[in-house]
């Protein structure tokens, strides 16, 4: 429940921690409104990077730290858990400093990174100067394939479901996320994570509606770690056809009206932004909207 699908980032990091190893992951940080990588030894720090975080993730001091506490802990390795751009820096930073052969590489895939500012944003707008200690992009209390995004502020639960949308629309994704160079199957990673989205259709006796993780092994060292953790999960073999998804494809597509949000936020500000983009509209005015726009068209 509190995994964003199957688990697979604890299972996988779980094998580590149980062997006195290193874990570096993104943990949010509720005082700078941004998750930042952080060194994790133990489950109780690891289970706070649990769940997909729609924001950019600091990466501050951690690849140094990560090579200081490798050298000073020789019989000691360190997993990697991040995006595909970041897991590519970590993995070249890693060789540059002759320990690559001590580190496995999971990276996940990834929708795009998200604008910062606006969440940070949103975020102080939802708060309402009260203070949040608690965010959930994918509250799966509906379900995984309905899941909601949830805050707590000042002990009260409030919905950032207006935020889920304005990422959805594709128009707070940074501008590099459409041509991501690391959407795709085949990988330099040793392990790639994410949602098995249509799992459904392709293997309904192994659906559960809390989610299920989709792991492709890309080297020895991924399928060594696999291995290990496969003792505590229910696993089965797929293949690339039926786990096909857009970002194992190619980038997210960059959206029609992403110029136009841009404008409107820089002269109107958060709210506007948000209540334009990011509230679901009557169903009236949807269908009239949807009219403007194919009449536009004709």
């Amino acid at each position: 429940m509190n995994s964003s699908s199957g688990g697979a980032f604890t299972a996988l990091s779980d094998v580590f921690l149980k062997q006195g190893n290193a874990v570096l992951c993104s943990i949010y940080d509720y005082s700078s409104f941004k998750p930042r990588f952080q060194l994790v030894l133990t489950f109780e720090e690891r289970d706070c990077a649990r769940g997909s975080k729609y924001v950019q993730a600091d990466m501050n001091l951690a690849f140094r730290e990560s090579v200081d506490w490798l050298e000073s802990h020789n019989d000691r390795k360190l997993a990697f858990f991040g995006l595909g751009c970041q897991a590519a820096s970590f993995q070249q930073y890693m060789k540059l400093s002759g320990l690559e052969d001590r580190v496995v590489i999971v990276d996940i895939i990834c929708h795009g990174v998200p604008s910062p500012k606006i969440w940070r944003e949103y975020a102080k707008e939802v708060s309402n100067d009260g203070i949040m200690s608690h965010v959930n992009f994918r509250d799966k209390k509906t379900g995984w394939n309905k899941s909601v995004g949830t805050a707590i502020v000042e002990g009260t639960e409030v919905s950032v479901q207006d935020y889920r949308r304005l990422y959805s629309t594709r128009n707070i994704i940074r501008p590099s996320c459409f041509a991501c160079p690391y959407a795709k199957s085949d990988r330099d990673s040793d392990i790639t994570i994410g949602d098995f989205w249509h799992i459904e259709k392709v293997m309904p006796d192994f659906y559960d509606p809390m989610g299920v993780s989709l792991v492709l092994i890309h080297s020895e060292k991924g399928e060594e770690l696999f291995e290990q953790a496969k003792e505590a999960i229910e696993s089965r073999i797929s293949n690339e056809n039926d786990c096909r998804q857009m970002n194992l494809e190619k980038p997210t597509d960059f959206p029609s009206t992403r110029d136009q949000f841009w404008e409107d936020y820089k002269k109107y500000g958060i709210a506007y932004i948000v209540n334009k983009y990011g509230t679901v509209k009557p169903l009236p005015q949807r269908i009239l909207s949807k009219l403007g726009r194919a009449l536009k068209s004709i």
